[in-house]
């Protein structure tokens, strides 16, 4: 079961932080945004369907976020938990840590912002158009 969202880099996207990843509809980036990856989603975590949505509450559940621009995919995949929301209309962030909010898309992820490809994050700095694709899957 897949979600995609498509946004855009930034000049300012830099991928520095170290604990968590995001894409935001915001149509804006600052320098302190070392998270953000993408701006100007044309969807957020309250534009996903319930099954989806329900698929992502299992503790056992795979997350996969696939980001793609410019020719260069980076994955990262995560786990579901029963806390996640995802009613934020705004950004949908990836972590590294267990912490829920209404913006948390995954947990425990393999890595952040900081663990992406650096031509990718070059790409997304140059202004390129990205597809985000989180995909959920679950254990038997």
């Amino acid at each position: 079961m897949d979600e995609v969202l498509h946004a855009r880099g930034h000049e300012n996207v830099s991928a520095a932080h170290a604990s968590t990843f995001e894409v935001t509809t915001d149509d804006y980036l600052t320098p302190a945004g070392d998270c953000i990856l993408g701006i100007e989603a044309d969807r957020a975590p309250a534009d996903f369907d319930d099954e989806f949505v329900a698929a992502c509450q299992n503790a056992d559940a795979t997350i996969t976020a696939t980001f793609e621009a410019a020719g260069h995919t980076e994955t990262v995949v995560g786990r579901g938990h029963p806390d996640l929301e995802f009613e934020s209309d705004r950004s949908a962030v990836g972590r590294t840590s267990d912490y829920v909010d209404d913006r948390t898309i995954l947990v425990g992820a393999e890595f952040a912002a900081e663990g992406f490809d650096r031509d990718l994050v070059a790409a997304l700095a140059d202004g390129a158009e990205l597809t985000v694709t989180l995909s959920v899957t679950r254990e038997n």
